[in-house]
Order: C-alpha cells, then structure tokens, then sequence
C-alpha cells in the first residue's frame, strides 16, 4: 500500500480519513486527481462519469490501459486507484451529474472547488457561497457560429471549409439537416443578383449535378454514391454556379473549379506536397487528395448498406473513413478558394474542438485541487486562492499565478440575495413552451420551473407537474396578459433556486434571435488595491497568507466545513452546436486582478466553460466532511 505518512497534522489527517469525496468525471484531470485524493489519506470516495474508454484517452489518461477500452472510465478508474490503497472505499457510478451542481452547493452551502485544464494552461478556483463569484457569476463564452452564406459561398478560412466538410458529411450519410445546407446559397444578400438572369451562364457537366429537385442523399444515392459524380457535382459545379453570383467576386478571389477526369490525366504517382514525418500530419497533393474522398466515399457507403434501408452514420473524430471523408473534402474546398491546406491532425483537432491535452498540464491542475481542498477542511478560507496555469513564466518568472478570490457579483442571477434578471423578447410571438425549454431550461440551467405571473391573480403559467400546464405550450404569452414590464417568479424545487423575471417587450430583435438576457455582464469596478504591508508571499496552506477580500475565519468551535471540489477536466472534447462545429474558449471580457504575491494587476483568464457537473447531498446526520471534486 502506497501513502502518504507524516505529511499532515494529526488533526487534518483524521478528517481525511473520514470525509467524503465525490469526483466527477474520470478523465484527463480526474485520474491524476483520483491518484491524488488516495495518496493524500482520503478514505471515501465517488467517481462518476457516463464515458467510456477510448484509445485517444491512453496517451494521458494514465490509470487506463488498452485492455480497458470500450469500458466504464468510472469504473477503470476505481479498479486501477484502489492498486494504489486497497483499504480506500471506492464507488464508481456509470452515470451523469447535472450541470447545476454550482447551485446545488450554494443551496447546501457546501464549498465548491472549480478546476480545468485547456492545452498548456489550467486554473483552479474555490468558490464559497456568500464569499466568492459563484460558478455563474461570470458569463460563458458562447459558441463561435458562421453565417450560413460564408460556410457556403464566400469561405475565407480553413474553419468555414471543414465546418462545410461536416455538414456535407451529415447530409450524404447521417441525419439530413435544413440548418446544415452545403449547395450554394442563392438568398445570400450580398450576392443580390437575380438569377433567373445568370443562370443560364452556368454550365454543369451533368445533370445529375442538379440537386434542387430532390434532397443531396436522395441524388447521391441515384448516383450509388459514385466518387466522380460526386465530385464534379461538389466541386465543380457548384463552383460555376457560384461564379455566376458575380457581385461576390468583386472584393474577393474568385474559387477554381476542379474536374475529376483532369485532374486524373494529369495526376503525378506522388501526391504528397508536404510533410516527411508522421502520416497524419502529412499535406497531400490535390489528386491526393481526390483518392482520399473515392476511398473515404466507398468505405462509408459500404456501411451505410451494411446497416440497411434508412441507416444513418454519425460523424465521429476517431472514425478513420469519416475523418479521411471530411479531411478530403475540406481541403479540395480549400484548394479552391485559395487557402492553405491543413493535415488530418490539424483536421480532426478543427473538427473536434480539440485543444490538444497536455498530461503535465492535468497533473499539476490536480494536485493544486487537494492543496486547495485541504485549505477548506482545515478552516483555512482566508489563504484559497484562485490560481492560474501559464504557458509561459511572468516577468517574475513564474507559471503558477496565485489571485485573490473575487467577491460575489451583485447583479448575478444564480448567487444574489434575491435573483433577478431582465428578459427582452416578443411576448407576442414567444410561446410558453419556449419560454420554458429555450429560455429557463437551455439558458438559465433550470431542471424543472414553475412559473407563478405576478399579475395579482397568482396565474400559473408552467407547472412541474406533468400534465398540469401543458395545454399552455402552445400559446404565446401575450394570452396570459404578459407584456412590457411584467414580472414572472419562477422556481425549480430540484436546485432550491428561485429567479424573478422581468420581461422587457420588443418587435426588433435581430433575425433569427429569440430573446435576449439585458444587461448579462455589466462592467466591474476593479478590487482596491492592497498595500505592501497586507500583501504577503504565500505558500499552499500557510496561515500566514494575504487575506483576499474574501477573507473568512470560521469560528474555533464551528464545525468543518464540507466541500465540493469541482473538476471542470481538461477542454480537449468535441462540442458541437446546432449551428456550427467550432467554439471559442475565451471570454471577450477581461478582468485585472490582483497578484496575491505581489500586488500587482495582472490580466485573470475566465474560467473555461464546461457542461460537466455533479449534485451533491448533505446527510443531516452525519456531521463527516463532505467533499466532492467534479472533472
């Protein structure tokens, strides 16, 4: 058995020995936590993850073997940290944890360890209910999305022909999708031009090419998916029918349209024009390139038969044939338009969202969670800090960044004393449903509200009760005498949180936008400065630390306190949105703050945004530290 003796005061170690800890999710950062937490001294620990292990986790994800592929992470992981101490008590979970665990902890006052990890840099923050910012008090960054006339007229960066690249994935092999349009598009208001006057300058090689009469499956299958159709239809003609629409070539290169059988005359036997190392970080030549779309088009239309009538594939970043198939027609896309191709690791990380993981970067993430949970269980809040990960040193030279916690953000709709927040949308063509699904469940995180009109009547407009309301859905909330400046509580009994709403009505919203939340991130006065004399250096879990304005001392015969460390894990998956396959992982806003060590300001990073959460339960009769680290 491996752990650590000696290493804490006899007071602190009994209390590891028999609080509880809940890690959710298993991944880069909650290995090297798990190992962390059993070698520390904990005695009682959950794990929970709903992933399972692929063989792209094995590079950092150390408590994984390849034998383990396919499995429950949670329960790898368990099996693998209990080699470490098999008297530590384990329970793994092959589950989900709801994303309002920041407000299941502020319901329970339980403090919350908040971490992630993005490439070379990380950050680890606590978060304390009344104290400091609550998870929600900063907005997130929101996903980055293209205008559908870029993805598929005028690309002008290596992003908009693999985002293009995707959606003509899903609309030949997977789930065909309206908002997902590849063909070139005529309403495009920068193009105005008439087309009944042009069209006749656009010549197609075959009429096949034609997909305006029926669906770009439906043709690809007339055609049985064959390779050369496909790409003369793809990037030929629609090309032409592109340069037609001249008005877009007037500020712009005009793209080249590319023909199969030339390029198959003229083809060289090596098509390879950079690149002599690793094959995935190859850039191969346009004909190259052309066999990878005919290979990557029948292997997929293979499965396509193989599943039967209806299958449809899903796109998937670590499925070779529909990685090669978006990687192919990304870069034909890019030769057109004049962009510098991109190798399928350059690819698949665009496609993905991947920022790749670093396993030194988790590691040192990980170990400055414990440092900052044995902070919490010792009474010590006044010495948390949030901390920052660089890539590269300071002018001081150095890479970890301790920050003062900042306070509580007064206008915050999650952690205020009364919650509260402005609403502007069309109260006459808003429905009810989508009040309750668009905006209180998807943009305030709610599980299940019930919504009570402050119209003097008490008027329920959505129940949580099935069946209850649901009459309601349909009808717009001008029905139920909503308009400007009426107020709406609502409350969701499963997070013991409350929001009043006040609707602000408006007929000019911009196209395609359903609401908006006014006044989401109001500027923020910076924090005083500190003087020298209050600013000290500081050493994970000396006594002796500056005080942030934060500051808390519990009293001597208060009771330890629980503690939710939340592991936000590293950002190396995809997501993906309705609208577009890339998000951006930084904040327009930023803050300066400042340095805990030096009284300088320096700029904080926002915490990066992750969907991955767990909810935590406070046994009333048990008076154990609680503690529940999340990844």
């Amino acid at each position: 058995m491996v752990q650590l003796v000696g290493s804490l005061r006899k007071e602190l170690s009994d209390t590891l020995s028999t609080c509880k800890v809940l890690v959710v999710g298993a991944g880069g950062i909650g290995c090297e936590l798990l190992k962390n937490l059993v070698l520390t001294g904990f005695k009682n620990i959950d794990v929970i993850d709903l992933d399972t292990i692929d063989v792209s986790n094995l590079n950092r994800q150390f408590l994984f073997q390849k034998k383990h592929v396919g499995k429950s992470k949670a329960q790898v992981a368990k099996e693998s940290a209990l080699q470490f101490c098999p008297t530590v008590n384990i329970t793994a979970y092959h589950d989900t944890a709801r994303n309002h665990v920041n407000r299941m902890c502020l319901a329970a006052d339980i403090p919350l360890i908040e971490s992630g990890s993005a490439g070379y840099l990380g950050q680890v923050t606590v978060i304390k209910k009344g104290l400091t910012e609550c998870y929600e008090c900063q907005p997130k960054p929101t996903q980055k999305t293209f205008p559908g006339c870029t993805i598929r007229n005028t690309p002008s960066e290596p992003i908009h022909c693999i985002v293009w690249a995707k959606y003509l994935f899903n609309q030949l092999f997977g789930e065909e999708d309206a908002d997902q349009e590849v063909s070139p598009d005529t309403a495009d208001p920068e193009a105005a031009w008439n087309p009944e006057d042009t069209a006749t300058h656009a010549t197609a090689s075959d009429k096949d090419g034609d997909i305006k009469r029926v669906s770009t499956k439906e043709w690809a299958r007339s055609t049985g998916y064959d390779p050369a159709k496909l790409f003369n239809k793809l990037f030929k003609d629609d090309i032409m029918y592109l340069l037609t629409m001249d008005k877009l070539w007037k500020t712009r290169k005009a793209p080249t349209p590319l023909d199969w059988q030339q390029l198959e005359n003229s083809a060289r036997p090596q098509e390879v024009s950079a690149g002599l190392g690793l094959k995935d970080q190859q850039v191969l030549g346009v004909w190259g390139l052309c066999q990878l779309f005919q290979l990557s088009v029948e292997t997929l239309r293979s499965q396509l038969q193989e599943k039967g009538e209806g299958a449809e594939l899903v796109w998937d970043k670590d499925d070779p044939p529909a990685l090669d198939f978006v990687t192919a027609a990304a870069n034909l896309r890019m030769h057109i338009f004049s962009m510098n191709m991109k190798s399928p690791f350059d690819v698949k990380s665009m496609a993905g969202n991947i920022i790749p993981a670093i396993a030194t970067t988790n590691a040192v993430i990980a170990g400055l969670i414990v440092l900052e949970g044995l902070k919490v269980l010792s009474g010590e809040l006044e010495s948390c800090r949030t901390i920052f990960l660089n890539k590269c040193p300071n002018l001081r030279k150095k890479l970890l960044i301790p920050c003062v916690l900042d306070p509580p953000r007064a206008s915050c709709y999650v952690c205020a004393s009364q919650p509260e927040v402005t609403v502007k949308l069309n109260v006459h063509k808003t429905t009810v449903l989508s009040l309750q699904d668009r905006i209180l469940k998807e943009r305030f995180g709610m599980v299940a509200p019930d919504v009570q009109i402050e119209d003097g009547k008490g008027t329920i407009l959505i129940s949580s009760e099935e069946g209850e309301t649901e009459t309601n859905n349909s009808k717009i909330l001008a029905d139920f005498g909503i308009r400007n400046g009426s107020r709406l509580q609502v409350d969701d009994f499963l997070q013991d949180y409350a929001l009043l709403v006040n609707v602000l009505h408006t007929e000019e919203l911009e196209r395609d936008v359903e609401f908006e939340v006014v006044g989401e991130a109001p500027d923020k006065a910076p924090p005083p400065q500190s003087t020298q004399e209050e600013v000290k250096n500081i050493t994970n879990g000396n006594k002796d630390s500056a005080q942030p304005s934060t500051s808390f001392k519990a009293p001597e015969d208060a009771e330890d306190d629980d503690i939710m460390i939340v592991d936000s894990g590293e950002e190396e998956e995809e997501e993906e949105g309705a609208s577009s396959s890339t998000a951006v992982t930084t904040s327009a806003s930023k803050r300066k703050h400042s340095d805990a060590e030096t009284g300088e300001t320096s700029t904080k990073r926002p915490r990066t945004d992750q969907s991955s959460a767990a909810a935590a339960t406070n046994d009333d009769d048990n008076d154990d530290d609680d503690i529940i680290a999340l990844d």
